[in-house]
């Protein structure tokens, strides 16, 4: 699977770390300048408490300015929360942040999945850029304004002479369109 390449906007600066208990001050922050309906800091601690999960941290100069939470439910990576603070925003900081998921937890046949507001089109755009494809919805999924929620999905092939992404998601609308497809994984919270 390919991923896209370095952005040339990114700052040089920019240093992916792991996520800890101690970032949680400034994630909070960062959390409510970024979203309408914020995690509370019961959710994070219990999302850093996961030993199967994979929580990075984004950092300019040593301040912290986004973050990555990806939960694993069996053999799927769901992506649960990628923020980035607004000030920081458009400057590669949350292709940093999934470039560095996928270099960690990419295998043969490894799957990701999650829920993105179908208002937020910059994020849409950013995980098709992944490989991410639009498989589902899910209505009335986020509480503050009973938004729907774009389910989406990312497929590593099961071996390099496999289908691109894009054929695998390709593959999957049209199973959908005779009732082969697989139901959506319904975990997670909200993006």
């Amino acid at each position: 699977m390919s991923v896209p390449p370095t952005d040339r906007k990114r700052p040089r600066d920019l240093a992916i770390r792991r996520l800890g208990f101690g970032d949680l001050p400034q994630v909070i922050a960062i959390e409510r300048r970024a979203f309408p309906a914020p995690w509370s800091l019961a959710m994070f601690v219990l999302e850093l408490s996961k030993q199967s999960g994979i929580c990075l941290a984004a950092e300019i100069d040593g301040t912290l300015v986004g973050y990555l939470i990806c939960s694993r439910y069996a053999h799927i990576w769901h992506v649960m929360n990628v923020a980035v603070d607004p000030a920081h925003q458009r400057r590669g900081v949350a292709s940093a942040l999934l470039r560095a998921l996928f270099g960690e937890a990419d295998a043969p046949g490894a799957e990701y999945t999650l829920e993105v507001r179908p208002s937020n089109t910059a994020a849409i755009r950013l995980y098709e850029r992944f490989g991410f494809r639009v498989e589902g919805r899910r209505k009335a999924y986020y509480h503050d304004n009973r938004e729907d929620a774009l389910v989406m999905w990312r497929r590593v092939p099961v071996d390099a002479s496999g289908p691109a992404p894009v054929e695998v998601a390709q593959r999957g609308r049209a199973a959908r369109a005779t009732g082969a497809a697989r139901p959506a994984h319904d975990g997670g919270e909200r993006k």
